[in-house]
């Protein structure tokens, strides 16, 4: 008989995103949580002696230094996340890392690229794609029920959801921008992911920051929206990203997406984000109201004299924890490891630097077939 012994993982950020790691990793079989750190002691004790995990680290370069580990998560502010990423891969560490991939294209590139060099395993966590009503949208795709999509209009909108006002959110250095790069990358993501994949061509995108520069609009969901309200190391800084952005998306063979994401406007409460899917023979709309585990679907059919509307219940999913098993089922069979270094969460970030230059040039922004703005950044 032989025996494997389970992977041996480290997770570093202890904040809501870090503690949904902390959880898979204790609920899956195969792998084994031994270390985590983070910058604020009682908080790392804290979740120590919650989850019984034997070691903690203040800064995460002692957890990288330890040696015996085999995967690590990411799930800090953003600006840290080519830093560890990049130094567990080196390492010889599998990599799991929270969105944004990092705050720019370009700092992507380079996890994506030492994740090659390693002959690792990266991989960046677009959980909202694991919902069960958006793998239902997915599914009308993929066995026909819409037939060709060709558009899309999708969004995530908060009335009062500013993450922390003064926090590493809403510094510009070490988030990379606003709702568009936080939120707006998972409605990217799980947008892509429903059409197929196709090619972005080109982008047009504005940006506003009315509320938060004058303090309104702070975040007052709490753990019940998943806001992570951690203020993060004693950050104080003004307000430097956007609190609304809005965006039009090309694709090739003629496809467009639409999308509107905010951390911060006067609108209705409580806060939603969904799709709006057109398709050649049918649509689908998914809205979901107050971060409800399961959103409400609609598919829409029929031959143009008579409709079909089909509402769908669909199960709540896995989120974080289908993510991980998905890492780790990477991990256990290394003849896909080249295929996953990353490259999803790169093109989600060639993308959002795209909509950042587009917003600032005030016009269109084209797109070569790697994702890299052609004529460099406006």
């Amino acid at each position: 008989m032989t025996t494997t012994a389970p992977l041996r993982a480290g997770v570093v950020g202890v904040g809501w995103a870090g503690q949904q790691h902390i959880a898979a990793y204790q609920e899956l079989p195969g792998v084994e949580l031994v270390a985590i750190a983070g910058l604020e002691q009682d908080a790392l004790e804290a979740v120590a002696a919650e989850h019984g995990i034997p070691h903690t680290h203040i800064g995460w370069e002692p957890l990288i230094a330890r040696g015996d580990l085999d995967v690590v998560s990411v799930a800090t502010p953003t600006g840290l996340h080519a830093p560890i990423a990049i130094a567990a891969l080196e390492a010889g560490i599998h990599v799991l890392s929270e969105k944004p991939i990092a705050r720019t294209g370009d700092e992507g590139q380079a996890m994506v690229d030492a994740a090659r060099s390693a002959g690792r395993v990266f991989e960046v966590v677009f959980n909202h794609r694991r919902r069960g009503d958006i793998e239902a949208v997915r599914g009308a795709v993929e066995d026909g029920t819409i037939g060709r999509p060709y558009h899309a209009r999708a969004s995530w909108m908060r009335r009062a959801g500013i993450p922390a006002l003064g926090s590493w959110f809403t510094n510009a250095e070490a988030s990379g921008g606003g709702p568009l790069v936080d939120l707006g990358v998972h409605v990217l993501d799980w947008t892509l992911h429903i059409m197929g994949e196709p090619r972005v061509v080109s982008v047009s995108a504005v940006t506003h920051a009315e509320l938060g520069p004058r303090g309104i609009g702070g975040s007052v969901g709490g753990a019940k929206s998943g806001i992570r309200a951690s203020s993060t190391s004693g950050v104080s800084s003004p307000f430097e990203v956007e609190d609304l952005a809005t965006a039009l998306l090309r694709l090739e063979g003629g496809g467009s997406i639409s999308f509107d994401t905010s951390w911060a406007t006067h609108r209705s409460t409580p806060d939603a984000f969904g799709i709006a899917l057109y398709g050649t023979d049918g649509g689908a709309n998914l809205e979901v109201i107050d971060y409800a585990t399961s959103g409400e679907l609609t598919l829409y059919t029929g031959d143009g004299a008579t409709a079909r509307d089909v509402p769908v219940e669909a199960p709540p999913g896995r989120g974080h924890t289908a993510v991980v098993q998905t890492f780790l089922d990477h991990i256990a069979d290394p003849s896909t490891w080249a295929e996953n270094d990353g490259r999803v969460g790169l093109s989600r970030a060639r993308i959002v630097d795209a909509l950042y230059a587009s917003a600032a040039a005030g016009h269109d922004i084209t797109l070569d077939k790697n994702l890299h703005i052609i004529g460099g950044r406006a």
